[in-house]
């Protein structure tokens, strides 16, 4: 009886394992889609989410860089609107310089006739 016992042990093991098994399965079939969709959804959002991230920081650094730029600008063409008066400045300056040389010289050369 002993030995009848451990025969009848071993058969309900092995037919527990077996149904065990076969539910495992099932579960597991029945459930993955669902984990799967849930992972693919997760993944989808962390994309989104890194995207607009990204996307936000991108358009943050072009408008100080496009700040920065102008400023630039501005600065630059104003250095060049003083330079050029000074230059202008300058040029009517030697004009005249040029104008009372020449009237000198004229004078001088009316002194020396008479």
């Amino acid at each position: 009886m002993n030995e009848q016992a451990t025969k009848t042990r071993d058969y309900r093991f092995v037919t527990g394992l077996a149904l065990g098994s076969a539910v495992g399965a099932g579960l597991v079939m029945l459930l993955a889609p669902r984990a799967a969709a849930e992972v693919k959804e997760r993944a989808v959002g962390s994309a989104k989410q890194l995207g607009d991230a990204v996307s936000g920081r991108y358009r943050d650094a072009k408008l100080r860089v496009t700040g920065a730029v102008d400023g630039l600008t501005r600065k630059g063409q104003m250095v060049r609107d003083g330079v050029l008066d000074t230059v202008v400045h300058g040029a009517q300056e030697v004009e005249r310089g040029a104008q009372d040389v020449e009237r000198y010289a004229t004078g001088a050369k009316t002194q020396k006739a008479v």
